[in-house]
């Protein structure tokens, strides 16, 4: 064989061996994609969504035309599949929502005086706290003009899942999944910049991890 013969021969070995090296990448970082979400939260989380919420989850994404791996995804991002969960108390809404009480604060959001005018400081405390599997807000709860207790209920994911229907769902139908996590998380959409304003830098990007493992799982 010819020098050129051989060097020829020898860059074709060491393409063939390029791509066998890209393919055993692509299918460790799909695997460890998949199973990303294990190492996060509580152990098994996934499939205690699966287990706690995954039919009801199923059965809300079919009556809003929404994602159910979205809707998975944000479970598994706000309490981890967990079946009982502490709510979170958020100082700094409170703080909002007694000014918007006294008036001085003429509007938090959708919330008005008028609709905090009886309200007590332990309702207050409520409104400012997060429930349920999708952590709903307590006052999100006046936009969808139901009660604390029902976002706390049995019926928990349907009134979480309309919530968000009624407030980004046009993003997940659209399939702007990553302005979808952050308006879950901040009310806005994705910066411009590429840097997240959610409270855990990751949010956004664990929430695209854990899709990828819900489209992935049989059912």
């Amino acid at each position: 064989m010819s020098k050129k013969g051989a060097k020829k021969g020898l860059m074709w070995l060491f393409f063939l061996l390029f791509i066998a090296a890209s393919l055993v990448w692509y299918f460790k970082y799909k695997q460890q994609t998949f199973d990303y979400a294990k190492e996060q939260f509580n152990p098994g989380g996934l499939d205690e969504v699966e287990q706690n919420y995954g039919e009801q989850i199923e059965l809300a994404a079919k009556n809003f035309d929404l994602s159910p791996h979205y809707l998975k995804a944000l479970c598994m991002l706000e309490c981890s599949g967990r079946k009982y969960i502490k709510p979170r108390f958020e100082p700094h809404i409170y703080e909002k929502l007694k000014l918007v009480k006294k008036g001085e604060l003429k509007k938090f959001e959708h919330v008005t005086p008028k609709m905090l005018f009886d309200a007590s400081d332990e309702a207050l405390k409520n409104l400012a706290s997060s429930w349920g599997p999708f952590q709903l807000m307590g006052y999100k709860c006046l936009l969808l003009d139901i009660k604390i207790a029902d976002i706390r209920s049995d019926e928990a994911v349907y009134w979480g899942v309309k919530w968000v229907n009624e407030t980004y769902g046009n993003y997940i139908r659209k399939e702007k999944y990553k302005d979808a996590f952050h308006m879950h998380n901040t009310g806005k959409t994705f910066p411009k910049s590429g840097v997240s304003r959610t409270y855990d830098p990751n949010y956004v990007k664990n929430g695209l991890r854990y899709m990828e493992y819900f489209k992935n799982q049989p059912r």
